[in-house]
């Protein structure tokens, strides 16, 4: 079956979120349930496509970028304001708390009328997710968690890890692109297996475009001491079945995160993805939709 993809925007919050709709060429309003697509940091909607495309023939997949990240970008500041870049870390975090995009998501659906949906999400996306579902129970169905976990406080390492972050965000030049197999580079630390260079070049896009409050913000506000302590309230509340899904070399976010996570509620079915790490669903698409299907079923 042939798929159909329709792309637009949606005034979210006051911000204009870009959203995909990717549907096969029969389906109508309401004639399958609906996926929805949340991404990780500094990403996009991009790289769930694949993986939506082969959902497309039991669901209708939408995919959005979160607010700040990919396509959906932030309204053009005041020049006469404070510039992002040396805005306090209390304003960070404060506006890039992980509940706030989980009320985008919140607003995103009331706006598009979807009712109940099923939810895939990716790293800081899973994140967000496990947020809404305890927020928001009754709108979600199943969701699939990928790459996500708990971990405890170092607050040495922490704070060297935003330091790190913030000179990363900073230095983010346009022309990186224009040097060959930058992608490539970049996602080596995220891979296990190879995935195509397109893959990986629009993953750089995706990091360049990133405004840097959010980018910083989300920082701050997931790899923290407070996140260190409601992120594990957050599973052991979930209500909702929940698929979690590891990559056996994740240096990111490490499987055994994801199991420390898994315990703490039976709701959560865990499995790990043997020869991947970050991004399992482009590694090895066939397995991680077999293991997805599996659990839809």
């Amino acid at each position: 079956m042939k798929t159909t993809e329709k792309t637009s925007y949606i005034n979210v919050n006051g911000v204009e979120h870009y959203y995909e709709w990717i549907k096969t060429s029969n389906s109508t309003e309401k004639s399958k349930p609906v996926m929805v697509f949340l991404h990780g940091w500094g990403g996009s909607g991009r790289y769930w496509e694949s993986t939506a495309q082969e959902l497309s023939d039991r669901f209708d997949c939408l995919i959005y970028d979160l607010r700040g990240f990919g396509r959906t970008s932030l309204p053009t500041p005041d020049p006469t304001a404070e510039k992002s870049i040396s805005k306090s870390s209390k304003y960070l975090t404060d506006n890039y708390n992980l509940a706030g995009y989980a009320e985008d998501l919140k607003v995103l659906l009331e706006t598009l009328n979807l009712d109940k949906v099923y939810l895939t999400a990716h790293s800081t996306g899973s994140s967000i997710s496990a947020i809404f579902l305890n927020m928001y129970p009754e709108k979600v169905q199943k969701a699939i968690l990928t790459c996500s976990g708990i971990f405890e406080y170092d607050e040495k390492s922490f704070s060297a890890f935003h330091k790190v972050s913030r000179y990363v965000v900073m230095f983010r030049p346009k022309w990186l692109t224009k040097i060959p197999f930058m992608g490539r580079m970049v996602m080596k630390r995220f891979l296990y297996r190879s995935i195509p260079d397109n893959l990986c070049n629009e993953f750089l896009e995706d990091f360049l475009m990133a405004d840097f409050d959010a980018a910083y913000g989300t920082v701050l506000t997931s790899v923290s001491k407070e996140a260190s302590e409601w992120l594990p309230e957050q599973f052991k509340n979930l209500t909702v079945p929940i698929l979690l899904i590891s990559g056996e070399y994740d240096k990111i976010i490490p499987a055994d995160m994801g199991e420390q996570a898994a315990r703490l509620n039976e709701k959560i079915e865990f499995t790990v993805m043997e020869n991947t790490a970050h991004f399992p669903m482009l590694e090895d698409r066939e397995n991680y939709l077999k293991r997805v299907l599996n659990f839809l079923v």
